[in-house]
């Protein structure tokens, strides 16, 4: 068990927690949840000794293991992807390795001969034996190929890196197991797979996580960061959420009720007070309202962005044609020969387990870079808009906020762009911010105001919920449900997919799979699932004709 007592942390003036007190018991995940810069990924830090607090202390049952998800990708470049799994459990690797070292001598001496069998036996009791067997499966359930299981980790692409310090973090049956953000950069199939992982782990779970769906599908609790104090609740995020809601509405409910009486008795007391045969009822009434209190409801700190995005004009029969598109990015065939008809009711989701090849396909699509062969149409009247996965090229400029929106608006008055600017959470101050000095969640939201702004009735989105709070995915997710438009979009957050997509396109090595139906419909289907899986394996046996 790991237990907080009364623990305080402050950053110079700022304080992040105060006098927290709570407990995390085995067999339970909780889900850590707040705003941006609440302090989510700061707590587990607390929580894992490597921030200490400033005041009040940290309590783990007597010898429990913590495994934590590390964060630096290029810490174990120099190792094998294996042993950097194994080095997850530090005790048994220190064993492996010493125990390695001693076998290795030329001169084995008696004293080696009595050590190595105390580690024998130590390496026994960690269940040392199973330990290869567990990495394999591990990194092959995160989708990591056998083939890259002896390669050093600089040889590892960025998402690759990530699954595997999620192997070393998920090695050898943790006590205590936490993750910040672990969903990041995994694909539909490997989310899928660590839920699995995550829902039979008999252990403590402390998860800081921005997707909903892994969020209810994992969670037995939600440990709300607000105002200061960090409050478990016992139940998944929908359920956390559905019931602030409730508590929420009831009390100001109850306030209203409180309110009227409040005026009637005020009312009353001003009418009859100086009336002689009704001052003694007056006196009573009076002192009935000096009881009455409001219930005092103190508000989340969260705040939801207005998300809309109205077109300028409906769209057309014709939107988009796309005709045997090919493109090669850095000698690797990302996109092969892709033909499309995208019609006026589609909002369709790319899916597939190369989000290179998804990226490709937008930029293209939008002019912002040429496709090897093949070609594409857009209709007369579609009005396009962009929200890239990368957006530094547009946050260069030292100008304020309100300059840098104007550019993209009809409309050039200030109040007009302030109030814009005020939907989307930048006001008063916010709104003179320098646009080169956005954080990653801002710089979303500010491109966001920059589509509503557009007028755009056909919207690209590639991976639109990076760095987004909870809040702003919600309002995000609700606005693009209510648009009246064709929706083009790459995601890796299920209930997005879920809610949004009529449409599901796979992009795979060897062709697309297009399918209109719902996300889950598209998961559930067996004949799908068999074809992508062939279409995957022909990657190590091409030649075989498929049937796309």
């Amino acid at each position: 068990m790991l237990k907080t007592h009364d623990i305080s942390l402050r950053f110079g003036k700022r304080l992040l927690f105060e006098d927290v007190t709570t407990k995390f018991s085995p067999g339970n995940c909780y889900g850590v949840i707040g705003a941006n810069g609440a302090g989510k990924s700061t707590l587990l830090k607390v929580l894992s000794g490597e921030i200490e607090p400033s005041s009040g202390n940290i309590s783990v049952s007597p010898g429990k293991r913590i495994a934590v998800l590390k964060q630096n990708q290029y810490e174990f470049d120099e190792f094998e992807v294996r042993e950097t799994v194994l080095m997850g459990h530090k005790k048994l690797f220190k064993i492996m390795t010493e125990k390695d070292a001693i076998y290795a001598k030329s001169d084995f001496s008696n004293e080696d001969g009595m050590r190595v069998s105390d580690l024998e036996d130590e390496f026994a009791e960690l269940n040392g034996w199973e330990a290869e067997s567990e990495v394999s499966t591990l990194l092959s359930g995160l989708g990591i190929a056998d083939e890259l299981h002896e390669k050093k980790m600089d040889e590892l692409s960025g998402n690759e890196k990530v699954k595997v310090l999620l192997a070393q973090a998920l090695f050898g049956n943790p006590d205590i197991l936490l993750l910040d953000e672990p969903t990041n950069h995994l694909d539909i199939q490997s989310i899928n797979w660590l839920e699995e992982f995550l829902t039979k782990f008999k252990n403590t779970i402390i998860v800081v996580s921005h997707d909903r769906h892994f969020l209810n599908n994992v969670c037995t609790h939600m440990a709300d960061i607000d105002y200061g104090k960090v409050t478990v609740y016992t139940g998944n995020y929908d359920f956390w959420l559905e019931s602030s809601q409730l508590a929420l509405q009831q009390a100001k409910d109850a306030n209203k009720k409180t309110e009227a009486k409040r005026k009637d008795l005020e009312a009353f007391v001003a009418r009859f007070s100086a009336n002689a045969s009704k001052s003694k009822q007056a006196t009573s009434r009076k002192k009935t309202l000096d009881k009455l209190v409001l219930e005092e409801i103190k508000p989340s700190s969260r705040k939801l962005p207005f998300i809309r995005f109205t077109p300028e004009r409906p769209i057309g029969n014709n939107v988009l044609t796309i005709k045997n598109l090919s493109k090669k990015v850095d000698g690797e065939v990302v996109l092969n020969d892709i033909t499309l008809t995208i019609n006026n009711d589609d909002k369709i989701a790319f899916v597939g387990a190369h989000d290179l090849a998804k990226t490709a396909l937008f930029e293209i699509l939008m002019d912002e870079v040429k496709a090897d062969s093949g070609n594409y149409t857009w209709g007369a009247t579609a009005i396009r808009s962009y929200l890239p996965k990368d957006n530094a090229e547009f946050f260069n400029d030292d100008v304020t906020l309100i300059d840098w929106l104007r550019q993209f608006s009809k409309e050039k008055d200030d109040n007009f762009i302030r109030g814009f600017l005020g939907r989307m959470l930048f006001s008063g101050e916010e709104s003179l911010k320098k646009a080169n000095i956005l954080s990653g969640g801002e710089k979303v939201r500010i491109m966001q105001s920059k589509m509503m702004l557009s007028g755009a009735n056909v919207l690209l989105l590639d991976e639109p919920t990076n760095h987004l709070d909870l809040e702003a995915i919600t309002s995000l997710n609700n606005g693009l449900i209510e648009f009246k438009g064709v929706i083009m979009f790459a995601s890796h957050d299920h209930q997005f997919l879920q809610t949004i997509a009529n449409r599901i396109i796979e992009i795979t090595p060897y062709g697309v799979i297009d399918k209109k139906m719902t996300f889950d419909e598209y998961l559930e289907n067996p004949v799908i699932n068999k074809l992508r899986e062939k279409m995957y394996e022909n990657i190590k046996n091409p030649g075989e004709t498929l049937p796309i």
